[in-house]
Formats: structure tokens, C-alpha cells, sequence
């Protein structure tokens, strides 16, 4: 039984990123970043093609709805004609009808509630796996950082500091061509190209959501 999605995204977001840098500096970092990026990738695209099912679904739904709506109008307006020339028999296949629609009216009701909720939930993963990969570039730089800080201060150098510091200047270098690769975002220069400029504007919409909620908290304390 393969794993649902909600799981997987709940495993990949609840990892921990420091056994994630132990694995990089132990072992061949491009190979575990290859591994790690390219399973949060394929959990967003999968993501993804679910959350534009559930879309789909809810525009199926809607639509069905408003068709039963008017079918069920309709029939209201040929009921008072069926009445009105005393035929009763016609009156009672409309109202058969009528009571059909209203049988189906909620279900479909329930079908567009449970698509929407399972969209939002769909959209809250994806930038959770989103912020998951922004949260595993600042903890492997912030693992960079202080190995060199170490091995700078370190006085004369050692062997020991010197490989250290390589092994975080090549999990540096790793992780900036998997991260490129994999997902077009750029480490050094996000300007260049059409996946650069793709990550230029994930970046400008995750600002534009952080200044609306300060906004919505400034205006609830005035």
C-alpha cells in the first residue's frame, strides 16, 4: 500500500535536518542532497496533481449544482402551468422530480465543502514543503558558517579542522547544485535565467503573505 500523502508530507516536514547535515558531512553530501530534494520535489509535484483533481472535482460539483438549481426552478414554473390546466398527473411526475433534486442538491452540497477543504489542506503541504527546503538551505549554511568559523580560529590550522572545513565548503557546493538542478532555485545568482526568475517570484509572493499578515496584526491592535 503506498503512502498517502498526507503522511509523506508529515515524514518529510517533521525530519530532522541536523541528521540531514551528519549524513552530508559523513558520507557523499551530493548523493543524500540528491536523494533529499529530489523526494520533496516529487512530494510537491504529487501534491500538486492532487490539489488540481480536487479542483477539478469542486468545478464538477459546482457546476452539477447550479444545473439541478435551475432544473428544480424550472420545474416550479411548469408545476403552476400542469395545475393550472388540471393536469394533476403532469403536477405529479414535476414533483417526483423536484424531490430527486432535493435528495441530490446536498449531497453535491457536501462534494464541493469536502474539495475545498481538502484544496486548502492541499496548498498548506505545498508550502510546507516549500518552507521545509528553505529551512534545510539555512540550516546547511548555517552548518557551513560555523565549521569555518571553527577552523579559522583554530591556531596552527590542523588536519583535522582543514578537512572539516572542506567537508562543509563541498556540502556548501553539493547542495547549491542539487538544490539548482532539482528545483530552479539558484544559490549564488537568482537573476539569471527563466528558473531563476521562477524563484524570484515564489520568494516576492512568500514576502507579499508575511506583509499581509503583519498587516492584519497591526490593524487588529489599532
Amino acid at each position: 500500500m503506498s503512502e498517502s500523502i498526507t503522511r509523506r508530507v508529515a515524514r518529510l516536514v517533521s525530519g530532522s535536518v541536523n541528521a540531514l547535515v551528519d549524513a552530508m558531512e559523513s558520507s557523499s553530501p551530493e548523493t543524500v542532497m540528491e536523494q533529499t530534494i529530489r523526494e520533496l520535489d516529487s512530494a510537491i509535484a504529487d501534491t500538486r496533481s492532487e490539489l488540481g483533481q480536487q479542483v477539478a472535482q469542486k468545478h464538477l460539483a459546482s457546476k452539477k449544482l447550479m444545473e439541478e438549481n435551475s432544473r428544480y426552478e424550472t420545474l416550479s414554473e411548469q408545476l403552476n402551468v400542469a395545475v393550472a390546466n388540471g393536469r394533476d398527473d403532469l403536477a405529479e411526475a414535476g414533483i417526483a422530480e423536484q424531490m430527486d433534486i432535493e435528495a441530490r442538491i446536498p449531497v453535491l452540497e457536501a462534494s464541493i465543502a469536502d474539495c475545498a477543504a481538502r484544496e486548502k489542506e492541499l496548498e498548506g503541504f505545498i508550502q510546507a514543503l516549500q518552507a521545509k527546503k528553505r529551512e534545510m538551505r539555512a540550516e546547511l549554511q548555517a552548518f557551513v558558517t560555523a565549521q569555518q568559523a571553527k577552523a579559522s580560529t583554530a591556531s596552527p590550522l590542523t588536519a583535522s579542522n582543514h578537512s572539516a572545513e572542506q567537508k562543509a565548503e563541498r556540502a556548501a557546493d553539493a547542495f547549491s547544485r542539487v538544490l539548482e538542478r532539482s528545483s530552479g532555485i539558484a544559490a549564488r545568482d537568482s537573476s539569471l535565467g527563466n528558473a531563476g526568475k521562477l524563484a524570484e517570484l515564489e520568494e516576492l509572493s512568500r514576502k507579499n503573505r508575511v506583509a499581509e499578515r503583519l498587516a492584519a496584526l497591526k490593524a487588529g491592535k489599532s
